[in-house]
């Protein structure tokens, strides 16, 4: 056993470079995703009202939409609060020479981002246009439409490259724990040589490759944890983007992949050995 353990520290290593790099990629993959729904939930429908549309009609709507599943903040502009915008914007003061009706008083919600998409935008401006005192819904179609498409894209690459990472770390993880165990192919042979069963050579191997697998994953994570701190550090904005609640799936996942795949690759090595006749392991 003490002939075994410089392979147990390069296995550790190795595991948990990788389990590094698919936690990176993990990282990477969250933040586009909060990133996507941060632009999709920025994306206003404003409703517009007709002139001279009672307090009441006006305060019934707006908490109909506001109790919408779809909403995620509404707010309601008045025509001042229109032309403080409008020249926020650098439009021209028309209101010297014209009447303000053409900044009417206006309905604006934000949606949350599963419903940004073009279908369901469309059903949400037919479920409003029933309502006698709306005058028109608007939203930024062509915006929306490039956003799905891009969106998409980004999406399909991004699983991709998890996909690939995913499969370059189950072999790498596997390479190196057969490797590990391939210094203890002698020990593993004779101990059935003397008449040891399956399961008592495989138990202190297996339990070996628990302990082994959750190091590697804890000091991936911790490694993971300051790369994550420092970039948020040199990068405040990233912190708009920090969930507390998918970094802990995370490392919970970088976890059970390391011991997983660690104590599936020293079952298949143990197996492959105990088969293995004398002459073969030299």
């Amino acid at each position: 056993m003490k002939r075994g353990k410089p392979s147990y520290f390069m296995s550790i290593l190795g595991v948990t470079l990788v389990l590094f790099l698919l936690g990176i990629v993990g990282w990477i993959t969250i933040n586009s995703q909060k990133l996507m729904d941060y632009f999709k939930e920025s994306v206003e429908v404003q409703v517009f009202l007709k002139p001279n549309v009672p307090d009441t009609a006006r305060t019934n709507l707006q908490s109909y939409i506001a109790a919408q599943p779809y909403t995620k903040n509404v707010r309601f502009t008045d025509k001042e609060s229109a032309k403080q915008e409008w020249l926020k914007s650098g439009g021209e003061d028309f209101t010297e020479f014209l009447e303000n009706s053409l900044l009417p008083t206006s309905i604006d919600f934000t949606l949350k981002a599963e419903y940004v998409d073009s279908a369901q935008l469309s059903s949400i401006k037919t479920d409003l246009a029933r309502f006698q005192s709306i005058d028109e819904v608007r939203y930024p179609t062509t915006v929306v439409g490039k956003m799905q498409r891009n969106f998409r894209i980004i999406s399909l690459v991004l699983a991709g490259v998890a996909i690939l990472i995913a499969v370059l770390v189950i072999v790498l993880i596997d390479n190196t724990i057969r490797l590990a165990m391939f210094s203890n192919r002698f020990l593993i042979k004779t101990m059935q040589m003397v008449g040891a069963t399956r399961w008592f050579i495989a138990k202190p191997l297996n339990v070996r490759a628990v302990v082994n697998g959750a190091i590697s994953a804890l000091i991936a994570i911790i490694l993971l944890y300051v790369v994550i701190v420092t970039a948020e550090r040199f990068l405040p904005d990233l912190r708009a983007l920090h969930d507390n609640g998918l970094l802990i799936m995370l490392f919970i996942a970088l976890i059970l992949i390391g011991i997983t795949i660690t104590v599936f690759s020293t079952y298949r090595s143990v197996r492959k050995y105990l088969r293995m006749k004398l002459d073969e392991l030299y």
